[in-house]
């Protein structure tokens, strides 16, 4: 059965695109079957898989706007992620769909057609818009980048009461896949002290991964390759790698339900 994970938080920068892309990537080489669907204006996922983002026919916009399947739209990459590409005219689609009763559904609707893959990946606009409405009635799971700097729970109260209320009205079965603490320096007393806040506020909600400030991982989207094909050995494909093998822990250990996949 296909896991569908949006990966959102309204604040921008704080390793959502970071963690869409190597998520999957890290999951792919684990011989799962990855789609990686670009639901974010900016196109960063798309350019960091290497998708020409002029270059594409069809993209998440065209497949919101019923021009064609999803299956129609999607790009291979070499590093055995399937990915449906975003472009810039995403940013207007709230305003074209204004009027259409079944706005929020459109992503459901067209993810429902494509049962051969184990995980879809959702990276989200830094907004709570339609774009994310979408994605969060269309998952089953959200994961949510937390940056461990300054304000990093700024916005985290807004998106868990926009989760509720998609559960509410919409999604009953959506839960919280986990929160994962980005861009931590050990070294960094803020770091450390924001770190020990999500541990506080959110016990039962953290993945035990934290993902450090690489180098190497912040250079990798430039190459259009996820780190662990630009340097496997650095701590950001190790990170990553971690992350999806906690994710998968539950399925092949026998567990039913992974610590941090919570009701809200």
């Amino acid at each position: 059965m296909t896991r569908t994970i949006a990966v959102a938080n309204q604040k921008g920068g704080v390793g959502k695109t970071t963690t869409a892309i190597n998520l999957s990537a890290s999951l792919a080489r684990m011989r799962r079957r990855i789609l990686l669907v670009d639901l974010d204006p900016q196109a960063n996922a798309s350019a960091g898989c290497n998708i020409d983002r002029e270059g594409i026919e069809h993209s998440s916009y065209s497949v919101l706007l019923g021009l064609c399947e999803a299956r129609e739209a999607i790009s291979t990459t070499a590093f055995g992620v399937d990915v449906l590409p975003a472009e810039a005219d995403l940013a207007g689609l709230q305003v074209e769909l204004a009027g259409a009763e079944d706005r929020d559904f459109r992503l459901r609707s067209a993810l429902k057609t494509l049962d051969q893959y184990d995980y879809i990946l959702i990276d989200c606009p830094p907004a709570l818009n339609m774009l994310t409405i979408n994605a969060l009635i269309a998952a089953s799971s959200v994961l949510i980048p937390v940056q461990c700097e300054y304000f990093a729970l700024e916005g985290l109260s807004g998106l868990l009461e926009t989760i509720a209320r998609v559960r509410q009205a919409h999604n009953p079965s959506l839960v919280i896949e986990g929160l994962l603490r980005t861009m931590y320096d050990r070294r960094n007393r803020l770091a450390n002290e924001v770190a020990d806040q999500l541990r506080e506020h959110f016990p039962d909600n953290l993945f035990r991964t934290v993902v450090p400030r690489n180098v190497r991982l912040a250079e990798s989207p430039s190459y259009g390759m996820p780190v662990i094909d630009y340097d496997a050995k650095c701590a950001g494909s190790e990170a990553y790698l971690a992350l999806a093998g906690e994710m998968i822990a539950p399925a092949s250990g026998g567990t039913t339900e992974l610590k941090t996949r919570t009701n809200l």
